[in-house]
């Protein structure tokens, strides 16, 4: 599993016109699934993203977590972060796993991320979605487990 984490100042996610979740302070995760993957990397990569020291501490230093901020946390599916683009101009998505795999293991990282207390939010599967954010820093991260 990979993740693109991005604190944010805020962040939401619209279909159509309709805003389906919005965040204050915390993290937008964009989580790409690989058919091999399982529901013990979703609960790995939750643990890490949940964890991660990317908020400043009282000395402006990368030393608190999500957690330790009660920040909040938009997750959302990108097949895209598997995208090759090695190869010719136009990505492909051999590596992304299909949509009846993704699903359960993306709804596990943000279920387990709800399970740590964090307040938690999603976007809507396989809908084509507006991501709106305002980077914190801009400080973006990927996290591969």
């Amino acid at each position: 599993m990979r993740a693109l984490i991005q604190r944010v100042s805020r962040a939401s996610v619209s279909v159509d016109t309709d805003v389906v979740s919005e965040i204050g302070p915390g993290l937008l995760v964009l989580v790409g699934v690989r058919e091999a993957d399982s529901e013990g990397k979703a609960v790995a990569l939750a643990d890490k993203i949940a964890n991660l020291r990317i908020f400043a501490d009282d000395e402006g230093k990368m030393n608190r977590s999500v957690l330790d901020t009660g920040g909040d946390v938009l997750v959302v599916s990108q097949f895209t972060l598997y995208g090759d683009t090695r190869k010719g101009r136009r990505p492909s998505f051999v590596e992304a796993a299909a949509p009846e795999v993704a699903e359960p293991l993306v709804r596990a990282v943000a279920d387990r991320l709800a399970g740590l207390g964090l307040r938690t939010a999603g976007g809507r599967f396989g809908a084509h979605m507006h991501v709106e954010l305002t980077n914190d820093g801009p400080v973006a991260l990927i996290v591969e487990v």
